[in-house]
C-alpha cells in the first residue's frame, strides 16, 4: 500500500492535483480507496490490483455512462497524459471528482433502502452498456495454490464453485453489468437534496446480477439483517423475487467462497476465519 506521501506524489504527477487532506475509505474488498481535498474540490482516488486495470477502467467507463442516465456518481478525471488509469508499483490508480453526499451506513434500514434501490438502479441502467473491458465475472481457480494453505479451504471453494455452476445450468438468472464489489460506503445519499448515488462501478463485469445482490448482503451482515437491502433492490432492479429467493443462498455461499480465497491470498488470517465461519453455516446449500 501507498504511504501518504507517494500517494501525494502520484496524484501531483499524474492529475496534477496537490492534496490539503486524504482519509482512507473504509469497505471494499477488491480495491482501496482514500478521499482526497485538493484545490476546494473533493476526489476519490482507487487502488486495484495490476491485473484489474482493464476491468477498473471498464468500470470508469459505467460510471460515466450512469451520469448520463441521471445517477449520481463520481465523474473520472482523466491523467495529465489523458488516461483513465494509471500503473504505480502498487496496481492500477484511477481519480474520480466525488459526488455530493455522504457514505451510506449498511446497518441501517433506512440506507439500506437507499442502497438497495440505487444498487437495482445501476443494474437497470447499464443493461444496454458494453465496454470492451468488461469481461466475465469472478470466477475462482479451484486448482490455484494459495487454497492448499488450509486444510478445509481447497474443499470449501469447490464446493461452492460446483453448487453455483450447478445453478447457472439449471436455473434462468438475469444477466448484466455487475459492479462488482457494492459495498455501502460505496454509495452516498445528499441530506440536502434526499438524492442517493455512487463513487463509482470499481473493477467491472458481466455475470448474474445476484452476485453483486449477495456481496451487498454480505456487507449488510446476512440476510437475517438486510430486509430493507432486498427490499429497495426488489422494488428498482431487473431481479424478480422468485429468482432471488431461489438463487440468493448459492450466491452468498459462492461470495463467501470468493472472500475466503482473496484473504487466503493475502494471508489475512482474520478473515479467512470469518469466511470459513460463514462457509460452514451455508454448507448445506447447494
Amino acid at each position: 500500500m501507498p504511504d501518504d506521501e507517494l500517494l501525494r506524489s502520484m496524484l501531483r504527477d499524474q492529475w496534477h492535483l496537490v492534496p490539503a487532506e486524504i482519509s482512507v475509505l473504509p469497505g471494499g474488498l477488491l480495491s482501496h480507496g482514500w478521499d482526497v481535498t485538493a484545490g476546494g474540490e473533493r476526489f476519490v482516488a482507487r487502488l486495484a490490483e495490476h491485473a484489474a486495470r482493464q476491468p477498473v477502467e471498464a468500470g470508469l467507463a459505467a460510471t460515466e455512462h450512469l451520469r448520463t442516465t441521471g445517477i449520481e456518481a463520481g465523474e473520472p478525471v482523466r491523467t495529465l497524459a489523458g488516461a483513465l488509469t494509471v500503473e504505480t508499483p502498487y496496481g492500477a490508480m484511477a481519480v474520480l471528482r466525488r459526488a455530493p453526499g455522504r457514505t451510506l451506513d449498511g446497518r441501517d434500514p433506512v440506507d439500506q433502502q437507499f442502497w438497495g434501490d440505487r444498487l437495482g438502479a445501476v443494474h437497470r441502467a447499464l443493461q444496454r452498456f458494453h465496454h470492451p473491458g468488461l469481461g466475465r465475472w469472478n470466477q475462482l481457480d479451484p486448482d490455484a495454490p494459495h487454497l492448499t494453505t488450509e486444510p478445509w479451504l481447497h474443499r470449501a471453494v469447490t464446493t461452492a464453485i460446483t453448487a453455483m455452476t450447478r445453478l447457472t445450468v439449471t436455473d434462468r438468472l438475469t444477466y448484466g453489468v455487475l459492479h462488482g464489489d457494492p459495498a455501502p460506503e460505496i454509495f452516498l445519499v445528499d441530506p440536502a437534496t434526499g438524492r442517493a448515488g455512487l463513487l463509482d462501478c470499481g473493477a467491472s463485469g458481466t455475470g448474474p446480477l445476484l452476485y453483486d445482490v449477495a456481496a451487498a448482503v454480505v456487507y449488510a451482515g446476512g440476510e437475517a439483517t438486510a430486509a430493507e437491502l432486498l427490499d429497495g433492490y426488489l422494488a428498482a432492479g431487473p431481479v424478480t423475487e422468485d429468482e432471488m429467493h431461489a438463487a440468493l443462498p448459492v450466491m452468498l455461499r459462492f461470495r463467501w467462497a470468493v472472500q475466503a480465497d482473496w484473504a487466503a491470498r493475502r494471508g489475512d488470517a482474520e478473515a479467512l476465519r470469518h469466511a470459513r465461519e460463514a462457509l460452514s453455516e451455508h454448507a448445506g446449500e447447494q
